[in-house]
C-alpha cells in the first residue's frame, strides 16, 4: 500500500506502540493513532477469533471507512460489527474481501497492483481471485478501471452488491460497471433490479454454474440452498434486466469491447 502510495500514516498493535514499520509509527489502540494521525481509514487483518475487538475500536475511534481482510470471522461477530457500524456512520467492505483500490490513486487491500490501470471501469466483486483473473483480462483488452471493490463472499457482509453499485453509479469517473457475482444468496438477483434503474451500462459474471446443490464453493456464502441462489437464477435476473452475462471471466473484456 505504501508503494502505490496510499497514506498509511499509522499502525496498531498492542504493546508494539512507540516502534515504526517501514517508517510508520506504530499505536498501542486505534483512539491514540487517529488522536495522533488523524487517520479516517483503517484496514484490519487482525485473526479471526479477535477481529471483532479490533472492529469495534476501529469504529469507536471515529474511523469513516473500515476494511475487514480477515476470513472465517464467526457469524454473530460480524452481525454485532456490521450494526455497530451502521449506528456509528461507518462504511464496512469486507470481511473476507481483498479490499478497495482506485487505480493510480491508492489502495487499502491485497490485490496485485500492476494488473490494474487507471481508467473508466468500476468493478464489483464477491471473489478476490476473479477480480484479479477479471480486471487483468480488463487491462490487457486496453481497459482501465476507476475503482474496484471486492466486497466479500461471507453471508455477513458491511457493503452489499447492490450497494456497490449505488456507490459507482455516482461516481464521475466510472463510466461502466461490471458486476462479479458467485452462487448462493440472492444478492445478485437484487443487484439486478437496481441495475434496471442506473443509466450507466452493467455487465456480470457468475461463478459456480455447475456447482452441485448443498455444497459449499470456496466461500461460506456460496452455498445452494432450497433451490435459492442458483447461478441460473442470477444469470436469469441480469438479463431480464439487460446487463450482459458473460459466460467465462475473460469474456467479461469482450462484452466491453463489444458495449
Amino acid at each position: 500500500m505504501l508503494d502505490y502510495d496510499t497514506k498509511v500514516v499509522a499502525g496498531v498493535t498492542p504493546g508494539k506502540g512507540g516502534t515504526t514499520v517501514e517508517g510508520v509509527p506504530v499505536f498501542d489502540s486505534c483512539f491514540e493513532a487517529v488522536d495522533r494521525t488523524d487517520a479516517t481509514a483503517s484496514i484490519l487483518f487482525v485473526p479471526a477469533p479477535f477481529a471483532k475487538d479490533a472492529a469495534i475500536e476501529a469504529i469507536e475511534a471515529g474511523v469513516e471507512l473500515l476494511v475487514m481482510i480477515t476470513e472465517r470471522i464467526p457469524f454473530h461477530d460480524c452481525l454485532d460489527v456490521m450494526t455497530y457500524a451502521r449506528a456509528k456512520g461507518c462504511r464496512v467492505i469486507g470481511p473476507n474481501c481483498p479490499g478497495l483500490i482506485s487505480p493510480g490513486k491508492a489502495k487499502a487491500g491485497i490485490m496485485p497492483s500492476h494488473i490494474f490501470r487507471e481508467g473508466d471501469v468500476g468493478v464489483i466483486s464477491r471473489s478476490g481471485t476473479l477480480t484479479y483473473e477479471i480486471v487483468n483480462a480488463i487491462t490487457q483488452a486496453g481497459f482501465g478501471q476507476s475503482t474496484c471493490l471486492g466486497i466479500g463472499g461471507d453471508p455477513v457482509i458491511g457493503t452489499s452488491m447492490p450497494e456497490a453499485l449505488e456507490l459507482l453509479s455516482k461516481d464521475r469517473q466510472t463510466k461502466r460497471i461490471v458486476v462479479v457475482g458467485e452462487i448462493g444468496g440472492t444478492t445478485e438477483e437484487e443487484t439486478a433490479k437496481r441495475a434496471r434503474r442506473i443509466r450507466k451500462p452493467v455487465y456480470a459474471y457468475i461463478a459456480g454454474r455447475t456447482a452441485p446443490p448443498g455444497k459449499r464453493m470456496g466461500h461460506a456464502g456460496a452455498i445452494i440452498s432450497a433451490g435459492m441462489g442458483t447461478a441460473e437464477s442470477k444469470v436469469k435476473a441480469f438479463a431480464a434486466a439487460g446487463v450482459p452475462v458473460a459466460e467465462f471471466p475473460a469474456g467479461i473484456a469482450t462484452l466491453l469491447a463489444a458495449g
